[in-house]
């Protein structure tokens, strides 16, 4: 009997068979390469993006108009600035010949409106030149110049301002209803401007030069001295302008003086005029 247990051995060999069921995965896995068809969609957006972006040469046509658009409007004047004094030199070949200190705007008055531009010392650059009886003081800024003339007269031992001439490009009246343009051009060369001695320096707090056709050349806290010049900064005895001469009472004084001795020759003869007729009476 014993003989008969080896043939019941073979049953585990079964247990591989039931391994062959995980390779069945396999077929499955190839379901995710069918997302790759489905990725083309994306690229559609780039020409959607393309579109927009050719729209921006369209904003680019705009922005080529901005220039002409810019160029129309007519320039407007800027508030106008402090008066400041400013210190102007000229040199010949002696040595100083001519010192200023003075505030300048230039005015204009235009059909019911006024405008002014300020000489900003900071920004202006001295020309000229001293002759031996004249002298050419030039101030220019980017907006234009102003020149003095000077002449020394010998005969009246005199120095004065025989002329004076300005030109500006600046616009000191806003809008279209000005009857000027630019540039403002103006000359006066019937002055006797800044007259003082030969040797002196002249002064004057504030003054004005009518320069035609609405325009004025504004002269402020001025000093000013050509020729014998003996050191530089060091003004002569000073010639004030009229307006800023202490009042003259003496023509007054002797007015009322006169008018007062008339007043007591009238009344003494008039007294004694009486005393005749009140003798006259008397005697009848």
């Amino acid at each position: 009997m014993p003989p008969q247990l080896p043939p019941q051995q073979p049953m585990p060999p079964q247990l591989p068979p039931q391994q062959p069921m995980p390779p069945q995965l396999p077929p499955q896995q190839p379901m995710p390469p069918q997302l790759p068809p489905q990725q083309p969609m994306p690229p559609q957006l780039p020409p959607t993006t393309a579109n927009a972006t050719t729209a921006a040469p369209t904003t680019a046509n705009a922005t080529t108009a901005a220039p002409t658009t810019a160029a129309t409007p007519k320039p407007e004047p800027t508030p106008p600035a402090n008066l400041t004094v400013g210190n102007y030199t000229l040199k010949s070949e002696k040595g100083l010949c001519l010192m200023a200190q003075l505030a300048l705007q230039i005015r204009v008055e235009d059909t019911g409106k006024t405008g002014v531009f300020i000489v900003q010392p900071v920004q202006t650059h001295v020309k000229g030149g001293c002759e031996k009886s004249t002298a050419n003081l030039t101030l220019t800024f980017k907006e234009g110049f102003i020149t003095f003339m000077f002449n020394k007269n010998t005969t009246q031992n005199a120095v004065y301002v025989d002329t004076v001439s300005f030109s500006l490009s600046y616009p000191l009246i806003s809008g279209d209803n000005g009857k000027m343009s630019l540039p403002y051009v103006a000359k006066n060369g019937s002055l006797d401007l800044f007259l003082a001695k030969v040797g002196h320096s002249y002064s004057c707090k504030s003054e004005s030069v009518f320069m035609g056709k609405g325009l004025y050349l504004d002269i402020t806290q001025d000093r000013i001295q050509a020729f014998n010049i003996t050191k530089e900064w060091d003004f002569g005895t000073s010639d004030p302008c009229p307006a800023d001469r202490p009042a003259d009472y003496r023509v007054a004084i002797a007015v009322g003086i006169v008018l007062l001795i008339l007043i007591i020759i009238v009344v003494v003869a008039y007294l004694l005029s009486r005393r005749k007729r009140s003798d006259g009476y008397q005697s009848l």
